[in-house]
């Protein structure tokens, strides 16, 4: 395939509001299943465990699915691939409103998974058609909408699924999704391939293997119950996968992730602030509903599940208004002052949480603030990582960002668990006020710890 070296069409504010229309259709589809999981497990006939395997399979595609999407992205063209992916995200919205039973809503989700491609595909396409300072502006406005859908799916899949069924819930979402995939298709301009070399299959398949080993593999090991000896091949396993992922890519006459991309400053801090941002966060999602909803002796609320739900809606619009704030704030101040206003935030929140938790407002405003600060940052190092890079890197790039913070979450919800199990007073089988403490200090220090890592990040570094 030729690579044109044409200069790209540049595109007006219709075009970037139809990919952010786009990412508020998925942010909703892919929220519409945790309010209503109780209303799936009665209908499908399934308990808890198998209920959560439709996170797990969600989590899963996505992981995996993003980086290749990016580096089809690269190679094939940013609109091509994202038409592309949301057939297959339609397909599976389709497959999981008229699902009869539990597999098939799981191959369902599977499909739906491939919507976590959309976010590297959509910056690749604003990076080629937009001025450098209109792009972290985009990008923020993107991943907001994206984060604003998820209000959206929290508020309607309960009342669409007790007043119709629970088949509209995601019939809805998708028909928004084919009717805004064909607006973008129409509206925005056709993208050159960055490059025309082959796609590296056989690291695309290790690097899947990698990122499924190491969620699975965490999940097992969290849960408990494993021998040091099977913790032990679980590790030497991930790492096994990992190893021969890195020693392919560096054989490979065009590899899947230009390892010496990998060694860049902007990328490297960029990838570790995110992970530990992204664990810290992880910790505080899990955590702040927990004390919610627990009545212990003297701490805890006792919230129902819809109480809860409510608790989260200003978290879930910080996360909105973070989007818009965050290009704009790196365009101005730069995105290193915008990423450690955010790792302080973040960590400064947290640690104060440890002891500040006496009434439900604490926890609401410190999930909003937490929930601001990390998106803001997150998107900043998206922006700054999006220009830092080779333009045909920018797919494969921002792909491993949006990876590292979907897989940082997890873990750092799978964290928390394991510190609160571990804290559970057998007498009455619930965790110790001791240890929500421990978790929300553990939280702010894994999220002080990306400060370090800015450190090392160019000073003044602007897009």
């Amino acid at each position: 395939m030729a690579v044109t070296t044409e200069a790209p069409v540049r595109i007006g504010k219709p075009a970037i509001g139809a990919l952010g229309i786009l990412a508020l259709a998925l942010g909703t589809l892919q929220a519409v299943v945790e309010p209503s999981l109780p209303l799936l497990q009665d209908d499908l006939r399934i308990g808890p465990a198998e209920g959560s395997l439709i996170f797990i399979t969600l989590l899963i595609t996505g992981a995996v699915v993003a980086p290749i999407a990016g580096k089809l992205g690269d190679r094939y063209g940013g609109k091509r691939v994202l038409v592309v992916l949301m057939t297959v995200v339609s397909a599976g919205g389709l497959l999981s409103s008229a699902a009869p039973n539990l597999p098939v809503l799981l191959a369902g989700q599977i499909l739906q998974g491939a919507m976590v491609g959309a976010l590297p595909l959509s910056f690749i396409l604003v990076r080629k058609h937009l001025p450098p300072g209109q792009t972290q502006v985009a990008v923020g406005l993107v991943s907001g909408l994206f984060t604003g859908g998820s209000l959206v799916g929290m508020l309607i899949a309960g009342p669409i699924a007790e007043n119709l069924s629970r088949h509209w819930m995601f019939a809805i979402p998708t028909t928004a999704i084919i009717a805004t995939t064909l607006i973008v298709a129409r509206m925005m301009p056709g993208d050159a391939p960055e490059s025309d070399a082959t796609i590296d299959w056989l690291g695309v398949i290790l690097l899947s293997c990698t990122l499924v080993a190491l969620v699975l593999g965490f999940m097992a090991v969290a849960g408990g119950g494993l021998p040091p000896l099977a913790i032990a091949a679980v590790t030497a396993g991930v790492a096994a996968l990992a190893t021969a992922w890195a020693a392919v890519e560096r054989r490979a006459a065009s590899p899947m992730v230009d390892l010496r991309m990998l060694a860049m400053p902007a990328m490297w801090s960029a990838s570790a602030a995110t992970l530990f941002l992204s664990l810290g966060f992880g910790m505080t999602v899990y955590l702040v509903p927990q004390m919610l909803s627990v009545s212990g002796d003297g701490y805890g609320f006792g919230a129902s599940s819809s109480d809860i739900g409510l608790y989260l809606v200003p978290a879930t619009i910080a996360g909105v208004v973070a989007g818009t704030i965050a290009g704009i704030a790196s365009r101005r101040f730069g995105p290193r002052a915008v990423i450690t206003a955010g790792a302080l935030a973040t960590a400064g929140t947290l640690i104060a949480l440890a002891s500040l938790h006496d009434s439900t407002w604490q926890l609401v405003a410190a999930r909003a603030l937490t929930g601001f600060a990390v998106s803001v940052s997150a998107i900043a190092l998206l922006a700054s990582t999006a220009t830092a890079v080779a333009a045909k890197d920018t797919g494969i790039a921002t792909s491993l960002l949006v990876v590292t913070r979907v897989v940082g979450v997890a873990l750092g919800a799978q964290l928390g668990g394991v510190l609160l199990e571990a804290g559970t007073d057998p007498a009455t089988d619930l965790p110790t006020e001791s240890a929500f403490t421990t978790g929300f200090i553990t939280a702010g220090v894994i999220a002080a710890l990306s400060l370090l890592v800015v450190r090392v990040m160019k000073k003044g570094t602007r897009a």
